[in-house]
C-alpha cells in the first residue's frame, strides 16, 4: 500500500470536506461466522482482514484519527475460550503491522482500562506504540478494554483529586478542562461515528466525545463491511448539514 495512491471511489470525495476524525464501532464478527456455521472465532479472525483494509483505505484517504471499538469492558464477560482468542489475534496484529503502520506514516494509540491486558499483549501494546510515536500521517486508536462510564467516572475523580489538593477553582471546571482529563485529551472530537450490523446503539463507546458526531448506522456485519461501502458513507457524510445546535444564516 502506497499513501500516494488513488483509492478507487476516493474521486468523488472532497478532500476539504473529509472527516478529521472518524470512530467506528466494529460489530457483527459473531454473526457473520454464525450465518456461516462457523466457529465465532473465525468471524474475528476475518473481522481483524476488514480492519486492515478500513485502516489502509483511511490513511490513503487522508482521515487523520480513526478511532476502532476493539474489546469492551463488557467483552471481559464473554467465554474465556473466545477472550483468549481475541486477545491472540490482538496480539498478532499489532505484530504483523507494525511495518505498514511505520511504511505508512500511522501512530497507534491505545485508549482504555489497558492494565486489565494479558501481560504479552500490554507488552507488543507498549512496543508497537513506541515504535510509532513519531508518525504524523495518521492516528490510528484501539479502543481496548474501553467503557466510556469507567472513563467518565475516572476523569470526576481526578478533577475532585485536583480541586481538593486545591490545584483548580470549582469555578474553572468546563467542558475543556473535562475533555482534558478523558482518554481521548490528545484529539479532537469524532466527526463520524459509523456503527456495522445495523444495532441502534452506542454501547458505552465516547459517551462525551459523540455528542456532536453525525452518526452512520449500517446492516452489514463488521467481516462484510468493504472499502467501498466506507467511501460511501464518507460521501453521504459531506452531504449532511452540521450545524452543531446553531441556525445558519
Amino acid at each position: 500500500m502506497n499513501s500516494d495512491q488513488t483509492v478507487h471511489g476516493a474521486c468523488d470525495l472532497d478532500p476539504a470536506g473529509l472527516p478529521v476524525h472518524v470512530a467506528i464501532i466494529m460489530d457483527g464478527n459473531g454473526r457473520w461466522a454464525k450465518k456461516r456455521l462457523l466457529n465465532r472465532v473465525k468471524g474475528h479472525e476475518q473481522g481483524s482482514e476488514t480492519v486492515r483494509t478500513i485502516v489502509r483505505t483511511s490513511r490513503e484517504i487522508g482521515i487523520r484519527y480513526l478511532t476502532l471499538y476493539a474489546f469492551s469492558t463488557e467483552n471481559w464477560e464473554r467465554p474465556k475460550s473466545e477472550v483468549s482468542a481475541l486477545m491472540t489475534l490482538l496480539n498478532r496484529f499489532l505484530i504483523n503491522e507494525r511495518k505498514e503502520m511505520q511504511d505508512n506514516d500511522i501512530r497507534l494509540f491505545a485508549i482504555g482500562q489497558l492494565d486489565r491486558l494479558p501481560e504479552p499483549v500490554i507488552t507488543t501494546l507498549k512496543e508497537t506504540m513506541k515504535l510509532t510515536r513519531d508518525n504524523k500521517g495518521m492516528q490510528l486508536t484501539l479502543s481496548l478494554s474501553y467503557g466510556s462510564r469507567s472513563e467518565i467516572v475516572d476523569m470526576v475523580r481526578a478533577i475532585a483529586r485536583e480541586a481538593c489538593q486545591g490545584k483548580i477553582s470549582t469555578e474553572l471546571i468546563n467542558e475543556n478542562l473535562v475533555s482534558s482529563h478523558l482518554n481521548t485529551c490528545n484529539m479532537p472530537d469524532p466527526d463520524l461515528l459509523i456503527r456495522t450490523s445495523g444495532e441502534m446503539r452506542i454501547s458505552n463507546f465516547l459517551l462525551w466525545q459523540i455528542a456532536y458526531s453525525e452518526i452512520f448506522i449500517t446492516k452489514t456485519l463488521w467481516p462484510d463491511f468493504s472499502k467501498e461501502e466506507y467511501l460511501q458513507i464518507l460521501k453521504e457524510y459531506q452531504s449532511r448539514d452540521r450545524r452543531f445546535g446553531k441556525i445558519k444564516t
